[in-house]
């Protein structure tokens, strides 16, 4: 499965593998800030997309708004992974398929799939 995170402060892949996800069965890219995202979404084509809310220059809502807006295929799974609930929440109601506090990322199920 291939992992697109864009998230600028905490590293994924440290984060899923402390939480017990075995990181190595994955494919994992994570961009450090926003900027021409929908780029980078197609170029990797990720299979699960995971959006921070607070990501310079763009936030996780507007790289998503954008997404579902461009010709740029959705990935199966988008998650909401902010700090913040509330915009989790705005995610999913964008179009995001599961919002989680990014600091239990770990315990979603689509990882033991």
């Amino acid at each position: 499965m291939r992992v697109l995170a864009f998230e600028d402060h905490y590293d994924i892949e440290a984060m899923l593998t402390a939480g017990g996800v075995d990181a190595e069965r994955f494919v994992i890219e994570q961009r450090w800030n926003s900027s021409e995202a929908l780029d980078h979404i197609l170029r990797f084509r990720p299979d699960v997309l995971l959006l921070d809310h607070y990501m310079p220059p763009h936030s996780g809502h507007q790289v998503l708004s954008d997404l579902l807006s461009s010709d740029v295929p959705r990935p199966t799974t988008v998650v909401a992974m902010s700090s913040d609930p509330g915009k989790n929440d705005a995610m999913v109601a964008l179009g995001a398929d599961v919002g989680i506090v990014k600091f239990d990322l770990a315990s979603l199920d689509l990882w033991s799939a």
